[in-house]
């Protein structure tokens, strides 16, 4: 059929398997343990930098050649709804943050927002609030209800329990009740004047889009692949994702491909030379 002489076909039988084969087939072998560790999450480009680490210095092309040949796809982003009740009386604070999203210290910008995660016993809403510097989760909440004990008291407790604040920090959010209600600006005027509120403008998603992001890749990457039947599981859940996931081991494209504690650690040999 191929016109090929028997010596060749048996000569080509027996030769050993070549070098970029048998190296492709190593490499192959890392990329599903890293795809299968990133729960499927990490597309060409991290996987990449994840190899890199590892000591393989493999082309992005080579990568996505090789994940699609063994049929690797990540997950890819979808749009979901976002509500905020914006809809009160409570005074509104200005745009201090202006989709500045650059920073140069921990607790100079915290960024927060609010979204649902569907249950059989109905629905959990999830609270973050995420350092700008590090993009960390400093404090979170998951709640049965949207009013603002369940929300961000809950989780702006956490954030300062685990942060000192000893600078002025912008803590911004969408114009949502919860972060305008006096229970929680009250809050925010018992750190001797540092904290410096700054909301939104009305159905402008850009300039939240920090928050929105995260919410993005938790559901894509976590939430859509599981059924909650209980509150309480959707609860595990989330804290397994942020807290053993998210903050400790996910690569961040906005700190160069670093986990949160690479960055950190950077950040701090970088002041320590200086």
């Amino acid at each position: 059929m191929f016109k090929l002489s028997k010596s060749s076909y048996y000569d080509w039988l027996g030769r050993e398997p070549s070098k970029r084969w048998s190296k492709n087939q190593t490499i192959s072998s890392v990329i599903h343990d890293i795809f299968k560790d990133s729960f499927g999450s990490y597309g060409a480009p991290r996987i990449k930098e994840e190899l890199s680490k590892k000591g393989y210095n493999v082309s992005r092309p080579r990568v996505a050649r090789i994940m699609r040949s063994n049929n690797l796809f990540a997950r890819r982003k979808r749009r979901f709804k976002i509500t905020t009740d914006s809809e009160h009386n409570y005074p509104v604070a200005r745009n201090i943050l202006n989709q500045n999203f650059t920073v140069f210290r921990k607790n100079q910008v915290w960024v927060s927002d609010i979204t649902y995660i569907e249950t059989k016993q109905g629905w959990m809403y999830l609270t973050v609030i995420i350092d700008l510097f590090h993009r960390k989760v400093v404090g979170w909440s998951m709640g049965e209800t949207l009013s603002t004990d369940d929300t961000i008291i809950p989780a702006w407790n956490m954030a300062v329990k685990s942060n000192d604040i000893t600078k002025e920090l912008i803590f911004h959010s969408d114009r949502g009740s919860q972060y305008a209600s006096h229970g929680f600006t009250d809050m925010l005027k018992n750190h001797n004047g540092l904290i410096k509120q700054s909301m939104s403008r009305k159905g402008n998603c850009w300039d939240n889009a920090v928050a929105e992001s995260f919410f993005k890749s938790l559901k894509v990457e976590w939430v859509y692949k599981h059924s909650y039947s209980l509150r309480s599981e959707a609860e595990l859940s989330v804290f397994q994702w942020i807290e053993t996931w998210y903050n400790r081991r996910r690569m961040h494209s906005s700190l160069g491909y670093k986990t949160i504690k690479e960055f950190e650690i950077e950040m701090y040999n970088q002041k320590v030379a200086a």
